[in-house]
């Protein structure tokens, strides 16, 4: 089933890819595991795939201690940080996509042994209950984030409501790119911010034709039937 699922995910990948002119090789899939189990998580990595993401600190150290024989894999924490939680977290993993607040990068920054490849969480939905910098504030906070060593922003993140139109979700994921190039233009070193983490399950699709290269997919790669 995960194997027929994971198939089909990819050949949707290329499909997209064909459609604008990319290379599949441009995008990478994470795998969202946080509804399995680590037996099911597994069956995944040794199906080929090395990105797993997890939303809770506390799920996503029990994965990574029950699946430890896997080098390869590289962890993804997709969901926001607490400050309190951090020094848990911050050296188990490879990406964080959650970056929010000049307080979280500050605390990183204190409990990071190595630099970590972080995406800024952008609410371009403006949505109040969802988490992120807002779109105009998004370069004054990159400017806050000079100096902080241990912060590599590699990119933004943000995510569309689970119930917006097919225009609005291309709305979202387009003004995304544009705040990306903005960022990417201004060549800074600890910023290079060339990566667009957007798109789950029901719109990743989209999400790859307006510029993501993280695409973060879950209930379709568990779906049974």
């Amino acid at each position: 089933m995960i194997a027929e699922n994971l198939h089909k995910i990819e050949q949707e990948i290329q499909e997209s890819c064909a459609l604008v002119s990319r290379k599949p090789q441009e995008i990478t899939m994470v795998a969202v595991t946080k509804s399995v189990d680590s037996k099911t998580a597994n069956e995944l990595v040794e199906l080929g795939v090395s990105d797993l993401a997890e939303n809770r600190v506390d799920k996503l150290l029990e994965k990574k201690q029950s699946l430890s024989q896997h080098q390869q894999i590289k962890w993804h924490l997709i969901g926001n940080l607490q400050r309190r939680k951090v020094k848990l977290i911050i050296n188990e993993i490879d990406y964080f996509h959650a970056l929010d607040s000049l307080r979280l990068a500050q605390e990183i920054q204190k409990r990071a042994e190595h630099q970590i490849k972080c995406f800024i969480e952008v609410n371009v939905s403006g949505e109040e209950s969802k988490h992120g910098i807002k779109p105009d504030e998004l370069h004054s906070f990159i400017n806050e984030l000079e100096g902080l060593d241990k912060i590599h922003v590699i990119g933004l993140m943000t995510m569309a409501p689970y119930e917006a139109s097919q225009q609005e979700v291309q709305t979202i994921f387009s003004t995304l790119k544009k705040l990306q190039e903005s960022v990417k233009e201004q060549n800074l070193q600890y910023a290079p911010c060339t990566e667009l983490s957007m798109g789950m399950s029901q719109d990743f699709k989209t999400a790859i034709e307006e510029g993501a290269t993280f695409v973060r997919i879950g209930t379709a790669l568990f779906r049974k039937g």
